[in-house]
């Protein structure tokens, strides 16, 4: 039991807010390459990548994980992007930074999608059953070399006047 949930209902609940994580922060991506700050899209996109680190530390103690590591540097990218948002008001070098990190908190998502994807889809599982194998690898190099180009471009093309304007 987890939080007074079964563990099958508490991975279910994990799972749908690292999903809804995945698809608000696409959007906001998408946002960000079209200059628009989508000011409540952000904040929930924020704190459900939070959630889905904290719910993520909270399963049953298996020792230090990938997903586990990945999770405290997730956390890490997340307390930047969130102080370059909401504390530096995107203010001077803040924009870029916020960008960058609110990509990589992202990207970190999609990359453990994929991970579990692989790991939990039968037909993804055979092709690559130890995540060592060329299917895996150029899924997540696709995904590695689109957040870059994304993030380069987000930087570039982010520049809002204000967090507080309308």
């Amino acid at each position: 039991m987890v939080l007074g949930m079964s563990l099958s209902a508490y991975t279910q609940l994990h799972v749908i807010i690292c999903l809804l994580a995945i698809a608000s922060g696409i959007v906001v991506l998408l946002g960000m390459l079209a200059a628009k700050r989508m000011d409540a899209l952000t904040g929930f996109f924020l704190v459900t990548t939070v959630l889905s680190s904290v719910t993520g530390f909270l399963f049953p103690w298996k020792g230090v994980t990938p997903g586990i590591v990945i999770g405290i540097i997730s956390m890490v990218v997340l307390i930047v992007a969130i102080y370059a948002r909401y504390g530096a008001h995107l203010g001077g070098f803040w924009r870029g930074t916020y960008v960058i990190t609110a990509a990589i908190a992202l990207y970190l998502n999609c990359f453990i999608l994929i991970v579990q994807s692989f790991e939990k889809v039968p037909a993804l599982h055979a092709l690559a059953p130890t995540q060592t194998e060329g299917p895996f690898k150029a899924a997540q190099g696709a995904l590695l070399l689109l957040f870059v180009i994304a993030t380069i471009f987000a930087v570039k093309k982010f520049r809002p006047a204000s967090v507080y304007a309308s």
